[in-house]
């Protein structure tokens, strides 16, 4: 297995050494790192078969306070780096003609919240590009999963990795706001484990026709069957007008 971090280090404090693990430097935003990485993987392992796209952070403000540097800096990790290490590993997959890859979206990449608008921005761009990568590499024998996780105890929360945006609008106070505030209190109080999750992955990865979505966690099952409640709703709504358009001869 190879694990990277923007710091191989982090990755031998938090797991230790076995000679089966490679642990690697990657940092998502420098292309090269993904071509290294994967250079290293085939000299140390000869193949790869899975692929767990898991880099990511999340800015915490309304779309007016997110600065066009603060939006492209969340969209240069979400999405490019994800999009680069992906590219960076088909050649190798195709040649295989097997292998799967799983990319970590979130609630998020369906429903998106208040003052969270950089971040689901990203998560519903890597559904967007991962659902059209599964069309294409499904003749080479190549699977793609999204895994769409509610809220896990991890440190996406915590001080140091969830980011604000640097301006404050009064007129969000009640919204965006009340987000900003919300969020960090629930650091080490969300409800899902990630154990069982990365133990749910190993199980998609063993399976022959593995799911194209994957719910994570109860909230994310609820939120999910909310969003499809209210998109059904809005359909049914506005259906009489959305078929009025065609040209009449």
């Amino acid at each position: 297995m190879v694990a990277t971090s923007r710091r191989a280090d982090d990755v031998t404090k938090a797991l230790g050494t076995h000679e089966g693990l490679l642990a690697f430097t990657l940092d998502v935003t420098k292309r090269q790192d993904s071509e290294r990485a994967v250079d290293a993987a085939l000299k140390r392992f000869g193949r790869l078969d899975v692929l767990v796209n898991n880099a990511g952070y999340g800015v915490a403000g309304a779309l007016e306070e997110c600065s066009t540097e603060e939006t492209l800096a969340q969209f240069q990790t979400n999405v490019f780096g994800l999009l680069d290490v992906t590219k960076a590993v088909l050649p190798v997959m195709r040649a295989q003609r097997s292998g799967h890859i799983v990319n970590i979206s979130s609630v998020g990449g369906f429903f998106a919240g208040a003052g969270v608008s950089a971040y689901c921005a990203t998560k519903f761009a890597v559904e967007g590009f991962s659902e059209a990568l599964a069309k294409e590499v499904a003749p080479l024998g190549i699977h793609v999963t999204i895994v769409e996780p509610g809220y896990f105890r991890t440190d996406l929360l915590a001080d140091y990795a969830l980011k604000f945006a640097m301006r404050e609008i009064e007129d969000y106070a009640a919204t965006s706001g009340a987000v900003r505030k919300a969020i960090p209190a629930m650091h080490g109080k969300q409800p899902g484990d990630p154990r069982k999750l990365a133990l749910a992955l190993v199980r998609l990865v063993g399976e022959s026709k593995p799911p194209l979505r994957f719910l994570a966690g109860g909230d994310a099952v609820q939120v999910r069957e909310q969003t499809l409640n209210a998109l059904r709703e809005e359909l049914e709504e506005w259906r009489e007008l959305s078929t009025s358009l065609a040209y009449e001869e």
